[in-house]
């Protein structure tokens, strides 16, 4: 994921410092395990929740990118 900004990423997950970036991309990766195993599930009953998650991750990768610009601004 945003491979532009890999540097970054690795110093604000190493700092610690930026909880609100700490915990949408936490919640990211929770989101796209939770996606892998329904998906790997294939059951068709859960196509909608699964779109769901998936619209949910989208907003939270479009909110990461937003803060990772303000970040490499600052």
């Amino acid at each position: 994921m945003f491979p532009e900004y890999r540097e970054l990423i690795t110093r604000l997950k190493t700092e610690g410092t930026n909880n609100r970036f700490l915990h949408l991309f936490e919640k990211h990766n929770e989101l796209d395990h939770k996606i892998s195993g329904l998906e790997a599930l294939d059951a068709g009953g859960v196509h909608s929740e699964i779109e769901a998650l998936k619209k949910e991750k989208l907003r939270i990768k479009d909110e990461l990118y937003n803060l990772l610009k303000q970040e490499a601004s600052a």
